[in-house]
């Protein structure tokens, strides 16, 4: 799963599992109690209850090489990619980094790129917001799974055609868009920050697999992607 939250957790329990995997540590940052009467105390109680180890992957998973943007860049036909940030720690000369960016086999309209990375994706309540012309031709591509603003004036993004990332915050997507008018600057697809790190969990089920054979893995098809529904403007 994603996230480790109510559902999951009791998803994990009701499967009997040994293990659970997550991509997004319960405990992200610090904490000064673990009580049960907050809920993170309560799902960390449940979990040791339950006898269910708990492994998160997070920033490893986003910069190893078949990561989540490496996943998210093969899904979408990307060739020739490359990191947009390199690790300085490369010891067994593995180039690692976040984000990836790459060229479409084929030149396609933005509307149709994201129609199609519309359907790669889990069904969320906002889906997916564009900006650029849908009508424009892309061929080079720009990822990055999770919150990826950060990234949005580094130069391997800069001269992209489109930059497709999640959490796009208001005021960098519209010097973006200002940009684009008048100097260039690439089209943006905003995902789910869930949903741009899901279909990277069946990858994980088939390298576990490949790496220890006879060992049952079970992808948890909980939604956990916090926005419910949304109301459009009468």
């Amino acid at each position: 799963m994603v996230d480790v939250v109510r559902d999951t957790v009791d998803d994990a329990i009701s499967r009997g599992v040994d293990v659970m995997i997550a991509h997004h540590p319960l405990l992200l940052r610090g904490v000064t109690s673990v009580a049960e009467d907050r809920y993170k105390g309560r799902l960390v109680a449940d979990l040791i209850r339950s006898g269910i180890a708990l492994f998160s992957a997070h920033t490893n998973a986003d910069a190893a090489p078949g990561g989540t943007s490496d996943r998210l860049a093969t899904a979408l036909g990307l060739t020739e990619t490359e990191p947009l940030t390199v690790s300085d720690s490369t010891p067994d000369d593995v180039v690692r980094g976040i984000g990836r960016v790459g060229t479409l086999a084929r030149p396609m309209r933005l509307y149709d790129l994201a129609s199609t990375l519309g359907a790669l994706l889990p069904q969320t309540a906002r889906g997916l917001a564009v900006s650029g012309d849908p009508d424009h031709s892309v061929s080079s591509v720009a990822v990055c799974t999770g919150a990826g603003d950060s990234l949005l004036s580094h130069p391997r993004v800069r001269t992209a055609d489109v930059y497709i990332t999640a959490d796009l915050r208001h005021h960098p997507a519209s010097e973006t868009a200002e940009e684009r008018i008048a100097s260039g600057a690439p089209a943006l697809i905003d995902m789910s920050h869930f949903a741009s790190e899901w279909f990277f969990l069946d990858s994980v089920k088939t390298d576990i697999e490949k790496a220890l054979p006879g060992l049952e893995v079970q992808v948890s098809d909980v939604v956990t992607d916090p926005w419910t529904f949304v109301v459009h403007p009468a």
